[in-house]
């Protein structure tokens, strides 16, 4: 598993440029994204590179922040999102969220999920042939 840095900020004009400037400021490389959104705040989730120095980074600004751990899974040429979920699917595994990251020093696409039982489901898919990362960038 690999750890992601999660920031709750007020749905703002400008406030996702702030964090990324601040972030690549810091020399912090930002390999994959997802937002959730209603009118008053949002929900950021992030894998970086340096995931304890984007936590002080993102602090530091007042932003509130936590990191959790996520799977990351790498496809291969062969792999394909729906080979993974199919897997989760087969294993009655309930899924809270998943997305893709990008800009990963690996060749391979990631896939991120975040599940009900993480050690069974990363267990599960290691099982099933799936390259599951320790560290992200």
């Amino acid at each position: 598993m690999i750890k992601q840095v999660v920031a709750f900020v007020e749905n703002q004009k400008g406030i996702m440029w702030q964090m990324t400037a601040a972030l690549r400021k810091d020399g912090i490389r930002i390999c994959g994204m997802s937002t959730v959104d209603s009118p008053e705040f949002g929900i950021v989730r992030m894998i970086v590179d340096q995931p304890e120095n984007a936590i002080a980074c993102l602090t530091k600004m007042g932003v509130v922040v936590k990191a959790c751990e996520v799977i990351a899974v790498a496809l291969s040429e062969r792999e394909e999102m729906e080979d993974v979920l199919q897997v989760v699917q087969d294993g009655n595994v309930n899924l809270n969220y998943f997305y893709s990251s990008f800009g990963s020093s690996m060749e391979s696409p990631l896939l991120i999920l975040n599940a009900a039982d993480m050690d069974e489901t990363e267990a599960m898919l290691l099982g099933h042939g799936f390259a599951c990362l320790n560290t992200a960038g």
